[in-house]
């Protein structure tokens, strides 16, 4: 009996809980050390959380985890204070977030150098860059422990995402805030010559519809309705001009994710499409070899002021591996990442540092598998993937899909 319990405990022991691989010269990757890598690593999860990370949020150069329990780990670079642990030092490995021991946390989010987290009361805290007001905290000022948004303190927080330089947050009663950088239209109509606003502000312009869930990336912002309606404004994903104001896309599609990019989104409704494009490179799915326009934009959808024959865009069916469905989807800059019914991860776009995870630094037009290992706690545990600007991490919850 003994032995058996040694030998399990062994095989626990070697078991992979998460991998990662991309940039990693500022320990992104959370593996312990500072270097790119080209193929799946072993992120070093603490022995605490394994099996019970529930999300991955991915910011330029660190990354945060958060458990079932409402735990938070963050890694990565720390030079503005995003990490939240009081310094500005880089980590190659998760590490607890001691300022929450006393909070249950159940939402994050990773900017490009600031970080997001909600509690389970509606508290919304931030930390890290604050130079374009992305904070909510009225000033510029970079924090590197995180400190409650005064504004929110008598609402109710329930989602939030941060881009590049703004910050989104959906409270309970359905409204939707942003602050931070107004340069592309990112966080709604704002007064002319404003760059940026460093206390929230309501983001008006949605018709009446129950928003599920909000999205933000580069200049980029998106929210989805319960009934599968897309909402996007900010840098232009769709024709040529930036939009202030949330505007429907693609109304009988019926979504049910989302994933923004830099300059491209990925949205899943049965089957997987893409929006916009890979700039990097000229990674153009509109030229994808097997790429299948499925739906042109209606501009009576995306009215602006300008000629809208400039603004209609395809919405691109993303090539599938037959016998296996899309069920969850990520982005980064300027790659994307895919996981099946069967566990299979995909990544393709940019491959510079090796995000794609295929063993070299090649883009790629086409999804294409990766091999993350056998060394999984159990064969039907549930793989989730998520990116970073250059990296990407999978997950394996422990569970059972459904």
């Amino acid at each position: 009996m003994e032995a058996a319990a040694a030998a399990a405990e062994e095989e626990e022991e070697e078991a992979v809980w998460a991998w990662s691989w991309g940039a990693g010269t500022d320990g992104q990757l959370g593996n312990g050390g500072f270097q790119d890598h080209h193929l799946p690593q072993p992120l070093l999860l603490p022995p605490r959380c394994r099996g019970l990370v529930s999300f991955v949020a991915g910011g330029g150069a660190h990354a945060i985890a958060l458990t079932s329990d409402g735990e938070v780990f963050t890694w990565g670079r720390g030079t503005h204070g995003q990490l939240g642990h009081g310094d500005v030092e880089n980590i190659p490995h998760p590490k607890l977030v001691k300022f929450f021991e006393n909070y249950m946390i159940t939402c994050v989010s990773a900017g490009w150098n600031h970080s997001g987290f909600a509690t389970d009361s509606g508290q919304l805290f931030m930390c890290g860059d604050g130079s374009f007001g992305q904070l909510g905290a009225g000033d510029n000022h970079p924090r590197n422990l995180p400190f409650e948004v005064a504004y929110f303190t008598t609402k109710h927080v329930v989602r939030l995402a941060l881009g590049m330089r703004h910050s989104l947050v959906l409270l309970k009663d359905n409204s939707v805030y942003g602050f931070g950088s107004t340069r592309r239209g990112q966080i709604g109509r704002c007064t002319r010559n404003q760059k940026f606003y460093d206390v929230p502000r309501i983001i008006d312009g949605f018709p009446d519809c129950k928003i599920g869930n909000i999205y933000a990336n580069g200049d980029h912002s998106a929210a989805l309705d319960e009934s599968g309606q897309l909402y996007i404004w900010g840098r232009a994903l769709i024709g040529e001009h930036d939009d202030d104001q949330p505007r429907p896309v693609f109304p009988s599609l019926g979504i049910s994710q989302v994933a923004l990019g830099w300059h491209h989104a990925l949205v899943l409704s049965g089957e997987l499409y893409t929006i916009g494009a890979y700039r990097h490179r000229k990674l153009d799915p509109h030229v994808l070899p097997s790429a299948e326009p499925v739906q042109r934009l209606n501009p009576a959808t995306t009215s602006h002021s300008h000629d809208e024959s400039s603004s209609s865009s395809t919405l691109v069916k993303v090539p599938c591996v037959d016998g296996e469905q899309v069920v969850h989807i990520a982005a980064g800059t300027e790659h994307s990442a895919s996981v099946t019914d069967k566990g299979t991860v995909f990544t393709w776009g940019w491959g510079e540092h090796g995000q794609l995870g295929l063993g070299d630094t090649c883009d790629q037009v086409t999804p294409q598998r990766v091999n993350i290992g056998d060394k999984r706690p159990c064969s039907s545990a549930s793989v989730n993937v998520y990116c970073g600007s250059g990296f990407t991490i999978a997950v394996n919850s422990g569970l059972e899909s459904d």
